[in-house]
């Protein structure tokens, strides 16, 4: 299924030319719409000396939000108006001001959601990871460095068997399809993801009725980190799209918010496409 309608999370000036970089030619390929979704925080009232409320603060606060708000969706409508595609526009203004958690309601709409990778120690950029545990739609996520790709010929699906994998794995299938090659690659098989033990196998052969253009490859991780592998695969590979199922384990993304998903939010080199 193709994705029709796409959402592109601008959440400030910085990530905004990257990601519209990325929605806009993808929409423009599957003939979809777009909508761009913005956040601001409410202002925060600050007690003066006196014990009143400072009304001045509130008063530049508000501007500033208004100003950089205005900024963006110029910036959108300048981008969207030559491009020839539907588009709508949604400006919000909520107490998080995180336009990524802001815009769930329309995210939880979209076929397909795409954000920019969150800056490793930032505060302004949108809580990725959040969206991708809570939206309930896969999220395309743009590195913040190095060209950005939209025609993807080269796909390493991260396999492990699990739930969070197999909705990956569907969910990327128009891009799966579009790939002139797509790896599914597992790391340190347990023999208890794939129901004949043959790790990987059949989300592969499931995949190639389809049409994919599909290989397998196993590795062990030898003591190193699983993330540390899967980069190593992407490198070896050309790959220039990670297909991943995120947060197998939710307790330990509530508790550590770390492992394979995070360090793709943070540090991945290539798009990554994320669904649970």
């Amino acid at each position: 299924m193709p994705f029709k309608t796409i959402v592109a999370i601008l959440q400030n000036e910085q990530d905004a030319g990257r990601v519209l970089d990325c929605a806009i030619p993808l929409a423009a390929g599957f003939g979809g719409h777009l909508v761009g979704v913005h956040a601001e925080a409410m202002p925060v009232p600050y007690t003066s000396a006196t014990g009143f409320p400072d009304t001045e603060f509130l008063q530049v606060s508000a501007e500033m939000n208004e100003e950089r708000a205005e900024k963006l969706q110029a910036l959108f409508l300048k981008r969207m108006e030559g491009s020839g595609l539907p588009f709508e526009w949604r400006s919000l203004e909520t107490f998080s001001g995180d336009s990524a958690l802001s815009g769930i309601a329309t995210v939880r709409a979209a076929d397909l959601v795409v954000a920019a990778q969150s800056e490793a120690g930032g505060d302004a950029s949108a809580d990725v990871g959040t969206l991708v545990y809570d939206a309930g739609r896969p999220v395309l996520v743009v590195p913040h460095a190095g060209p950005v790709v939209t025609s993807y010929k080269t796909v390493l699906l991260a396999w492990n068997g699990t739930r969070e994998a197999a909705r990956a794995a569907f969910d990327a299938l128009p891009f799966i399809l579009a790939a002139e090659k797509t790896e599914v690659f597992v790391v340190d098989p347990s023999g208890d993801g794939d129901g004949d033990g043959t790790a990987g196998g059949e989300i592969a052969a499931s995949l190639a009725r389809h049409g994919a253009n599909i290989s397998v490859s196993v590795r062990k991780a030898d003591g190193g980190s699983i993330e540390d592998v899967i980069q190593a695969r992407l490198t070896d590979t050309g790959a220039d799209l990670l297909v991943l199922g995120a947060y197998s384990h939710s307790w330990l993304r509530r508790l550590l918010f770390g492992g394979v998903t995070q360090s793709v939010l943070r540090s991945g080199t290539v798009a990554a496409f994320l669904s649970r």
